[in-house]
């Protein structure tokens, strides 16, 4: 499909959006030839059926912010038991060190 296709299809669901028309691929179809583009007609269908039961206000609203939302609902879920596990590194790396030490030589001896 090429780039007016697929523009004509996403311009035509936000037109049904704005105007609070449900979006199907009949209504699609019409905006695009009102607009006289052409596209295969079986895209109109697949853009209808992806947008189906979506608030696309929603999405438009939220497009940054999808990604980085579950970052914080994990971030307040680790400090429970995050600071064990962040004890448990410091104490590797402690015995780390001290390992070297063990074998009687060091970096700068």
């Amino acid at each position: 499909m090429s780039s007016s296709s697929e523009l004509a299809c996403v311009y035509s669901a936000l037109i049904l959006q704005d105007d609070g028309v449900e979006i199907t691929g009949d209504k699609i179809t019409a905006l695009v030839r009102a607009a006289k583009v052409e596209i295969e007609p079986f895209w109109a269908g697949l853009f209808a059926k992806a947008l189906e039961g979506r608030n696309i206000s929603d999405l438009i609203s939220n497009v940054g912010s999808a990604s980085a939302a579950p970052a914080p609902a994990a971030a307040a879920a680790a400090p429970a038991g995050g600071a064990t596990e962040e004890k448990k590194e410091e104490k590797k790396v402690e015995e780390e060190e001290e390992s070297d030490d063990d074998m009687g030589f060091g970096l700068f001896d």
